[in-house]
């Protein structure tokens, strides 16, 4: 199942929820690329989704859920990615590409 969160996380001028799934991460891009969210919005265990795509996101079936309830949800299910098993500032697992060069070190939408 996807869950996501209210816009509440200010970045850049925008608001910004939290998409996840507790089943797994290709559940996740793939609702990702449905909702026409780019793959550089994925953050370790989440996407970061802007308010702009939150309605289409219900629409297309995630269920609202509290801020608090993501990483509950996240860990239950055994997808959580916690900041200290990645490497380096930016938010990627060993191994992985950063997604989104462009952002300012230490600057992470989730």
């Amino acid at each position: 199942m996807l869950y996501l969160d209210p816009p509440a996380v200010p970045w850049r001028g925008r608001l910004w929820s939290h998409l996840i799934s507790d089943v797994s991460y290709a559940e996740l891009h793939a609702f990702a690329e449905m909702l026409g969210v780019p793959r550089r919005g994925f953050d370790r265990d989440h996407y970061d989704v802007p308010a702009e795509r939150f309605r289409a996101a219900v629409w297309l079936g995630a269920t609202v859920v509290p801020s608090r309830e993501i990483v509950r949800l996240l860990r239950d299910a055994g997808l959580r990615r916690p900041k200290h098993r990645v490497s380096g500032e930016r938010g990627q697992l060993p191994g992985q590409v950063d997604p989104r060069p462009g952002l300012p070190a230490g600057v992470r939408l989730g």
